[in-house]
């Protein structure tokens, strides 16, 4: 059980969405583990207010840092006066620091939290095709992540056609081959959805399940609800599935290391 007192160093997770976020019990709880001064709350922040709640926070000395998610891990990147090294290079953020004079440090941890999860279902990216779902925050992170880890190529389904070719030139420049497609057919190894379908029940699924393999290796990132269609899909063909979970949980230390002002990998 976390105490809250006047010295307690607020935190938060901020997007729209929140109601099925995880990191507040996930990371709050890593914080108890380490007996820190500290607590995470959800602050929902609805798309075009997001510079007055930053300015807000910034205001705030007890605030120490955020979680950002959904849909503001780029939006929130003019408003952060340092990005370390993963939040520069891939345009996003989604985790930032209030520094004791007010100003904000931001990183992105989404790649190295996304393989962190792989691992730990014994699997990894290396030789291997990639289907990316989605060219947003999270996708440009794991897409960089990916090819950096050893990927054999990397192919990048998303609706708006111009934002996948901006990723793909990105991912090029790493060395890796890279195409940009208008659906999910193809030969593929690991599937990652990095979109928010899913998050809600009416969402459509994104992808078509007849593409889906046993023994491919599916990755959904959405944290909640934890079993998403297309986990349920991926399990019922018989493929090796990550959920977003594993995710999370990736970085969960990463984010703890960098909110609470130590030196997050980046």
């Amino acid at each position: 059980m976390i105490g809250v007192r006047g010295t307690t160093r607020v935190l938060g997770i901020i997007g729209d969405p929140l109601a099925h976020a995880r990191a507040p019990e996930m990371v709050n709880a890593v914080i108890a583990e380490r007996g820190a001064d500290a607590v995470l709350v959800p602050m929902l922040v609805h798309v075009g207010e997001l510079a007055p709640a930053v300015a807000g926070l910034r205001a705030i000395g007890s605030f120490g840092g955020a979680v950002v998610t959904m849909p503001h891990k780029q939006a929130i990147v003019p408003f952060v006066q340092r990005l370390e090294r993963s939040a520069a290079e891939t345009g996003a953020v989604n985790v930032i620091r209030r520094e004791a004079d007010g100003t904000l440090t931001g990183d992105m941890l989404d790649g190295g939290g996304f393989l962190a999860g792989l691992r730990s279902i014994g699997q990894d990216v290396v030789g291997r095709r990639v289907l990316l779902l989605g060219a947003g925050g999270a996708a440009i992170a794991i897409a960089v992540a990916v090819a950096r880890a050893g990927a054999d190529s990397i192919t990048i389904v998303n609706r708006t056609h111009a934002r996948a070719e901006d990723l793909a030139a990105r991912v090029e420049a790493l060395g890796v081959a890279v195409r940009v497609a208008n659906d999910a057919r193809g030969d593929h190894d690991v599937v990652i959805n990095a979109t928010s379908a899913g998050m809600r029940p009416d969402d459509p699924m994104p992808l078509d399940p007849a593409v889906l393999r046993p023994g491919m290796v599916v990755s959904d990132i959405i944290v909640g609800p934890r079993r998403t269609p297309l986990v349920e899909a991926a399990e019922a063909r018989g493929c090796v599935v990550q959920n977003g979970d594993a995710m999370l949980a990736g970085q969960t230390q990463l984010m703890v290391d960098f909110l609470l002002g130590g030196s997050a990998a980046g």
